[in-house]
């Protein structure tokens, strides 16, 4: 392959990427047509990318990209795979396929520069989401106010119960003369 030839693929990669950093690899070679076309489909409605790469141009896209932590994953035939709302969700994703197609094995991938194996990109796919943690993070700023109204409410809702309960008792009673 021309030098020329190969700086238009490894632009072309450098330029599918984008500003994705992170992303997993995959190895989908062992996918039968059918599989490999079902696969593909489902991920495209999905809004994730699979793009099939020759290992040293994908090296040298990802290292112009920006993109840390592939290099020692990208050996044998390799899948780069990104998109969905978060890695988070892409490795859920990924996962539950590779779990389903059998011959589809998740090689590892780059979350912030840091390289995961096949058992970390497992692991990332059982944790929270992005909105999950947020809304984790939210119920924790808000429940010292919660408590703290609640405090507040307690007495003041039995103090006025008492004085419903008294006001009841003399309206009950005749009015003295």
């Amino acid at each position: 392959m021309s030098k020329a030839v190969k700086n238009m693929l490894v632009a072309e990669i450098r330029d599918r990427i984008g500003e994705t950093r992170d992303m997993l690899v995959v190895d989908s070679s062992r996918l039968d047509a059918i599989s490999s076309n079902r696969f593909r489909l489902a991920m495209q409605e999905r809004q994730i990318t699979l793009l099939t790469v020759k290992n040293t141009l994908a090296r040298l896209a990802l290292k112009e990209a920006g993109v840390r932590g592939l290099d020692p994953i990208l050996e044998g035939p390799s899948t780069l795979v990104w998109g969905s709302e978060d890695i988070v969700a892409l490795s859920r994703e990924i996962s539950k396929w590779a779990k389903d197609l059998a011959p589809l094995e998740v090689k590892g991938g780059s979350v912030e520069g840091t390289t995961l194996n096949a058992a970390a990109v497992e692991d990332l796919s059982k944790s929270p989401s992005r909105e999950e943690l947020i809304g984790q993070i939210v119920g924790l700023m808000l429940s010292p106010g919660a408590r703290l109204a609640a405090a507040m409410l307690g007495p003041g809702g039995k103090l006025s119960g008492q004085l419903k309960a008294l006001a009841d008792k003399e309206e009950g009673e005749p009015a003295p003369a």
